[in-house]
């Protein structure tokens, strides 16, 4: 089965390009040119991947990814932003994104992101479909994490951030290690990015986010998973 992408963006001339290069790639295109008609589409709930323009009419980028993972909707999303909006990339992964590209990119750089993406997203959980610590029980399979029964939020990036650490517990993990098997960057001085991803992880799943178990800081290296 072929995978399916939305192309949410209003630059004719950007949608077009991606819509005859996914194709010529082998995927299936949807392609929506604001965001009231992406949201729609992307509600639909059919598609593997999208891309997402921050920029758009009538609904932003961010909101439209703010609004999906509040849903519930887990579908791996990339964004494009303009040259100088680091602080659109920043809140774009904040609020759920799984990576960004900057305007303008060559589609190769694009389609290098979306393999890795679409790996990740189907890679780091294939072997482990349950994983129990202290009161946490995470379902990877089913996409469901709960604390002492009760279920608890997590966004794609926090259960591909707890997979990592679970298959290498006991390891001491670098952040920039974190950023290249979990986010797919490989020169990105973006170590705030998962330090602000860990404590809203933290918050979650530890008894004490100020006195963690479970994430521990290695000072001055990175992190520990002891569950």
């Amino acid at each position: 089965m072929k995978v399916q992408v939305l192309v949410i963006e209003d630059d004719e001339a950007i949608a077009v390009a991606l819509r005859d290069g996914f194709r010529y790639e082998g995927y299936d295109v949807d392609v929506a040119r604001d965001g009231e008609e992406g949201m729609e589409a992307a509600c639909a709930d059919r598609h593997d991947l999208i891309v997402l323009d921050v920029m758009l009419p009538k609904i932003s980028g961010l909101d439209i990814c703010k609004k999906l993972r509040k849903k519930g909707r887990r579908v791996p999303i990339i964004m494009l932003t303009a040259r100088g909006q680091e602080i659109d990339k920043v809140l774009g992964l904040k609020l759920g994104a799984d990576d960004y590209v900057t305007k303008p990119f060559s589609f190769l750089e694009l389609m290098a992101r979306v393999e890795a993406l679409l790996r990740r997203s189907s890679g780091h959980t294939g072997e482990m479909d349950t994983y129990e610590f202290g009161s946490v029980r995470i379902d990877f399979k089913g996409r469901e994490a709960k604390k002492d029964g009760i279920v608890i939020d997590l966004s794609p990036r926090e259960f591909k951030l707890l997979a990592y650490f679970i298959e290498h517990r006991g390891k001491v993990i670098e952040r920039e290690e974190l950023l290249s098997s979990v986010w797919g960057y490989d020169k990105v001085s973006l170590t705030r990015t998962v330090d602000m991803h860990i404590a809203k992880l933290r918050k979650k799943i530890e008894d004490s986010a100020a006195e963690p178990k479970y994430i521990v800081t290695v000072h001055r290296v990175g992190y520990k998973f002891t569950g």
